[in-house]
């Protein structure tokens, strides 16, 4: 009877950070700069193929196609919306596809990236949450985003300069919760920051968060970029049928955390999601209670029109609605945008993006939690606020 023989795994190197690399060439009798020159090769240049690298010796190129690889994601399917914005779906293995989105504009590309497979978080107003959680992503599965859009837009534009960069900006508002995933998530941001890979500055690459207090102050000691919280309520009775997490993180612990959070970060401000929805969290009732609710912490607001998706149950905000609360905020002295929709004739606009999961939560099926939540938040917007 013959023995089957294992073929030992490949290091796949999109998973190693600067020191990961120097580790790497350490455990197989390597020198540090040749960790400089594989990150070089493979994040500036993006190259996969060793032998494409010729300032490498021919032997360690033998010995690196031997024991390693540079496999970013598989592109299932390339999707440009009438306003430019471009999204991909990605595979994810077992079953699982992830979205990303890259948004250009005039004097910059920002790139949207997923972080999980799914979310846990079931968040109300997001297609993602509704369709719950599969598994975090790896790092090669984070940064291989950043590197499979900016490598194919840049032979899309016909750019040959490793210096000359599509993507200026990179944002962690894809699928999923960056920070229940740090450990994977802190090295695809050193190698956004990294000069020899991808040299964004630390106030042009954000991660946002749904407010978890403990990884928050983590991340403020290992990696502190621009920071985005979602809020969405100006109350936690409010916020605990919106967002569940609210009941484990109450809005007064998730604005200490804010505070200090700014001690570390690249901005003197933290930057607040609200999604705009109509009858829900959208009165200048609520506009007051806000301002009163922040007044203390430098912040500035991004209000996100609320953008449908199947089976919602819930509504975007009127226009005018929209604007009064902006001009009640920006009245009182805080900072406040209103985000232009893009992308969403191909669902690729903020809680949109899907993707295809193995729902290990179970979140999906169930509907009707979801209508009794709507049913009890319908009556939270109509009660008058103190």
């Amino acid at each position: 009877m013959s023995e089957t023989v294992s073929t030992p795994q490949k290091t796949n190197l999109l998973n190693l950070d600067s020191e990961g690399l120097k580790a790497f060439c350490a455990s197989i009798g390597e020198k540090p700069f040749r960790a400089v020159q594989l990150e070089r090769w493979i994040h500036r240049k993006g190259v996969s193929d060793f032998d494409q690298m010729t300032n490498l010796a021919k032997s360690f190129r033998a010995k690196l196609a031997e024991i390693a690889e540079i496999k970013g994601p598989e592109v299932i399917k390339d999707s440009t919306a009438s306003d430019g914005t471009r999204k991909w779906l990605l595979d994810a293995g077992e079953g699982n596809a992830v979205e990303m989105v890259f948004i250009p504009e005039e004097n910059r590309g920002t790139l949207c990236i997923s972080t999980q497979a799914g979310c846990a978080m079931n968040c109300l107003f997001c297609s993602t949450g509704k369709q719950g959680f599969s598994r975090n992503l790896k790092t090669s599965e984070i940064i291989g985003q950043l590197w499979t859009a900016e490598h194919l837009l840049r032979k899309d534009r016909g750019i040959t300069d490793e210096n000359e960069r599509v993507i200026s900006n990179v944002v962690l508002m894809g699928m999923g919760e960056p920070l229940q995933n740090l450990n994977a998530v802190v090295p695809a941001l050193k190698l956004m920051l990294d000069d020899n890979a991808y040299g964004l500055s630390r106030r042009r690459v954000t991660v946002s968060t749904s407010g978890l207090v403990k990884q928050i102050d983590k991340l403020a000691q290992i990696c502190p970029v621009a920071l985005a919280v979602s809020l969405h309520a100006p109350n936690n009775e409010l916020r605990d049928k919106i967002m569940p997490v609210n009941r484990k993180h109450p809005l007064e612990d998730v604005l200490a955390a804010c505070k200090r959070y700014l001690k570390y970060a690249p901005r003197d401000f933290i930057t607040f999601e609200y999604i705009m929805i109509g009858g829900v969290n959208d009165s200048l009732a609520q506009a007051k209670q806000l301002i009163t609710l922040v007044q203390d912490l430098p912040c500035k607001f991004n209000l996100i029109p609320f953008n449908p998706f199947p089976d919602s149950g819930l509504q975007r905000s009127k226009e005018e609605d929209v604007k009064a609360f902006a001009k009640r905020l920006n009245d009182a002295g805080i900072v406040c945008t209103i985000r232009k929709v893009r992308g969403d004739d191909i669902s690729a606009a903020c809680g949109q993006l899907a993707g295809e999961i193995k729902d290990r939560t179970k979140l999906s099926s169930r509907r009707a939690e979801r209508e009794i939540v709507i049913k009890e938040i319908s009556r939270l917007s109509q009660a008058p606020l103190e």
